[in-house]
């Protein structure tokens, strides 16, 4: 059954809309997180559930429910902060049914919870820090990095503590952003933010312990350089072993607006490094591309060398030594 032929079939069954919660994948169908579900899982209060004259069975939680062709029914014990109207319908809503997989943790749910919570996140980028303030913590930081792909410069990580219920409009990812937005939300991040720490680790570094340490280097750096010393802090995607609970977060850009704040500050620093280096050697173009190798990067390294701002470990450059030693 579609969202179509979930309503039309609520059309079957003489009850109050009010007294019944659509529940489990009949709701995430409704909420179009899925496409097609075979059953409708339903839900109402103790005393109706008692009124209804349906075949009764054992359900997977080995508890009671009652069954009728495509519904099952079970009591509710959800409260209303659990509900979404779709069509006049009570729905669970996707926080409740998130909280549910994962408390089931079923391994064939892993996909449908990681959708799940890459959906509430797009809606509510500051879900994984209201979650933190209700815990009492107040000195939430995000962190991420820039640099990893580039054949030239340094990777550079900031931390980032924002205020209470920060909001500001566009703020994601800094790879989704125009350069002027970047540059735009960049200044008022900066004015705005409790505190900010940058880390910054040399081709050098990089060269000598590989991109992916380099980079928890920087991260760590900008958590140690920050302003004020976070009780918690986010990261996007990477684990750390640090003195400050951490919280890893795939897809952490976008999904925390802490976290997309430090990828701007990041980004925006690391940029304005290649600009600065762009105007010491044109002829590479470090304005435009920013050290990754584009066509017109490697055709320089071909015709005029490489710098001692090369990561001498990486593919391209590491190529041109060869052949020329």
């Amino acid at each position: 059954m579609n969202k179509l032929d979930i309503l039309e079939r609520m059309k079957e069954i003489p009850f109050k809309k009010e007294e019944f919660l659509i529940m489990g994948e009949a709701s995430l169908v409704l909420q179009e997180v899925l496409e097609e579900t075979s059953n409708i899982e339903l839900a109402c209060s103790f005393s109706y559930y008692n009124m209804v004259n349906w075949e009764k069975k054992v359900d997977n939680c080995k508890g009671e429910i009652k069954y009728l062709d495509v519904f099952e029914l079970s009591t509710n014990y959800y409260s209303l902060e659990s509900i979404e109207k779709i069509e006049d319908y009570q729905v669970m809503n996707l926080s409740t049914l998130l909280d549910i997989k994962r408390i089931e943790n079923h391994k064939n749910d892993k996909k449908l919870i990681e959708k799940l919570d890459f959906i509430l996140c797009l809606k509510d980028n500051y879900r994984y820090e209201r979650k933190l303030r209700k815990e009492g913590l107040t000195l939430i930081a995000g962190v991420d990095e820039v640099g990893r792909g580039p054949l030239v410069g340094p990777v550079v990580a900031a931390c980032v503590i924002l205020p209470e219920h920060y909001q500001l409009d566009g703020l994601t990812d800094s790879k989704k952003l125009s350069e002027k937005k970047r540059e735009s939300l960049y200044d008022k991040i900066k004015e705005q933010a409790i505190a900010i720490g940058i880390g910054i680790i040399s081709e050098k570094v990089i060269d000598e312990v590989n991109i992916y340490e380099a980079t928890k280097l920087a991260m760590k750096e900008a958590i140690y350089r920050c302003e004020r010393k976070p009780e918690h802090v986010l990261i996007d995607a990477m684990p750390l072993d640090i003195d400050i609970p951490t919280t890893s977060i795939i897809k952490g850009d976008l999904k925390s607006i802490t976290i997309s704040a430090a990828s701007v500050i990041a980004k925006v620093t690391r940029d304005r490094m290649l600009i600065e280096l762009d105007k010491k050697y044109p002829m590479y173009d470090f304005k435009k591309n920013k050290g990754y190798p584009t066509k017109k990067h490697l055709e320089a390294i071909d015709k005029y060398g490489i710098l001692k701002e090369h990561r001498r470990s990486y593919g391209p450059v590491a190529e041109y030594i060869k052949e020329h030693t």
